[in-house]
């Protein structure tokens, strides 16, 4: 059986900082790296709940 724990502030972060640009990129023009956040928006949502998910699992991230 997996031992689950909260993820650290850091991973939470990181994911939010990923969702929220996906989520960004719908409504809004991002200056800088808009286009590849555009161009992989499902990407960044995947990931954000790849890097979640391994924070819940992981103790060390």
């Amino acid at each position: 059986m997996l031992n689950l724990s909260p993820p650290r502030a850091i991973t939470f972060l990181v994911s939010l900082v990923l969702i929220g640009l996906a989520v960004a990129s719908l409504y809004l023009r991002i200056p800088t790296i808009g286009p590849t956040v555009v161009k992989f928006r499902m990407w960044f949502f995947v990931g954000a709940y790849v890097v979640l998910a391994l924070g819940v699992v992981s103790r060390s991230l």
